[in-house]
């Protein structure tokens, strides 16, 4: 274990690396990084205060872990009882990262699609073993805050190691532990809809410009700055952005200026065949997504449901069933529907840093051996104090699904609130982590 210490006003920000399996299965095989930041208040710091820790699990899969830049929202309310530990999940920011070209060294489709099996909430929990057993000893306890992805990583952790955990935090991460990912799809297609709809209610002079877009586009030679070829289809992933509180309005801002305008640009009200989709817009466009220096997320997100089964590219398979997402063309009238967390097997065929990946991707799709994830008789007769804030209209982790997922954890004490988007500990964290620490008190 290597540190490294600084200090930011307010904090002391120390960070270590861990050496661990990247088969915890196999102890003496191929070794990993895990990369994790410990943060402590200043005052207790200066005052060799050793208060208790806090792990802090990311939302993804894919995403490394925040990086801190002062003592506000959750993380100032949690530093008053607690250290807070922030780890970059395996395969993400600091901790042996999985890139495009990290995953070419691994060698052929099939052994990045073996070496990739073992990035999913198991091996994360089994990582955050082996740190808990460096930093506090064997016997050592720790408490547990799981943001969305993270979430389901620590109802992971609190089926299979609920003696090293003293409390658990969940927010807008409660994971569906009996579902197919068709059927999970199924809930948040229904989700986009809504979410479509509201988005159109605010802005209705959208409708009008998303078509007038999606028809510029159907003309097939617009190119993002990257090289690659923008799609009807690939336009309508950017509903990823309802999920979030602030997303409708960064949505409407990037295509409000979506067309070029002035003396050489022809804007939306010329032919259909002069009109010119904006630099800044196109660039916005690739600032708002990031599959392709996430691809984790991408090659992952599907796995993050199965067990013992293959997805089989779930999303896509469940899109057909919803004609709101289907654009027929040019002459279709109907508001363009805006898809959400999904992701598609297309993917690795219009996004060009992914293209290296596709016979991984299938072969990650078809791949049935996904160990299971989730202990149901152990949750059953869970005995660690559990907390979840459940988002009454989460586009991305369903309110309904995650209902009856907690109904399988003894204890759970659940806050349901309609106050808050999938990103309530972001938007106003100290609210948000100050109800669920009033709930087990």
């Amino acid at each position: 274990m290597q540190q490294v210490t600084n200090k930011i006003p307010g904090l002391v920000l120390t960070d270590h690396t861990f050496a661990v399996p990247l088969d915890h299965a196999d102890p003496v095989g191929d070794k990993i990084q895990v990369f994790g930041r410990l943060i402590q208040s200043q005052g207790d710091a200066e005052a060799g205060t050793d208060r208790p820790l806090l792990v802090f699990l990311q939302g993804g899969p894919g995403f490394c872990a925040p990086r801190p830049g002062g003592d506000s929202g959750w993380l100032g309310l949690a530093l008053k009882t607690h250290r807070v530990l922030m780890l970059d999940e395996r395969g993400t920011g600091r901790s042996t990262p999985v890139t495009v070209r990290t995953l070419a060294r691994v060698g052929s489709a099939a052994a990045q699609a073996s070496y990739l099996m073992h990035f999913r909430a198991d091996s994360i929990v089994q990582d955050c073993e082996h740190v808990r057993r460096e930093l506090l000893g064997e016997e050592g306890r720790w408490s547990l805050l799981g943001q969305s992805y993270g979430g389901f990583c620590a109802v992971h952790y609190l089926s299979e190691a609920p003696s090293h955990l003293d409390k658990v935090f969940l927010t807008g991460g409660i994971p569906p532990m009996g579902n197919t990912a068709q059927e999970v799809y199924h809930a948040t297609f229904a989700s986009c809809v809504r979410r479509n709809n509201e988005y159109y209610a605010r802005y209705p002079s959208d409708v009008e410009r998303m078509l007038q877009i999606a028809r510029r586009l159907a003309r097939g030679d617009v190119r993002l700055p990257c090289g690659d070829l923008l799609s009807v289809r690939r336009f309508q992933t950017l509903g990823i952005l309802l999920g979030a509180s602030d997303g409708f309005e960064e949505l409407h801002y990037l295509v409000d200026h979506a067309f070029a305008e002035g003396e050489h640009g022809m804007g939306p009200a010329a032919s259909p065949y002069k009109q010119e989709l904006s630099y800044v817009f196109l660039r916005g466009f690739e600032n708002a997504l990031n599959y392709d220096t996430n691809p984790i997320y991408s090659l992952l997100h599907e796995a993050c449901y199965t067990q013992g089964v293959a997805s089989l590219w779930a999303a896509e398979k469940e899109r057909s069933n919803w004609p709101q997402f289907q654009w027929s063309g040019p002459d279709d009238e109907r508001p363009l529907g805006l898809t959400g967390e999904m992701i598609f097997p297309w993917f690795f065929d219009e996004i060009g840093a992914l293209g290296s990946l596709q016979e991984t991707a299938e072969l990650l799709a078809d791949q049935a051996a996904w160990p299971r994830l989730y202990d149901q008789g152990n949750l059953a007769q869970n005995s660690v104090p559990v907390a979840a804030a459940v988002y009454t209209g989460d586009m991305y982790v369903d309110f309904e699904l995650s209902k009856v997922a907690a109904s399988q954890i003894a204890g759970i004490k659940l806050w349901c609130t309609g106050d808050f988007e999938h990103n309530g500990l972001r938007a106003d964290g100290e609210k948000v982590l100050g109800k669920l620490i009033k709930l087990l008190e």
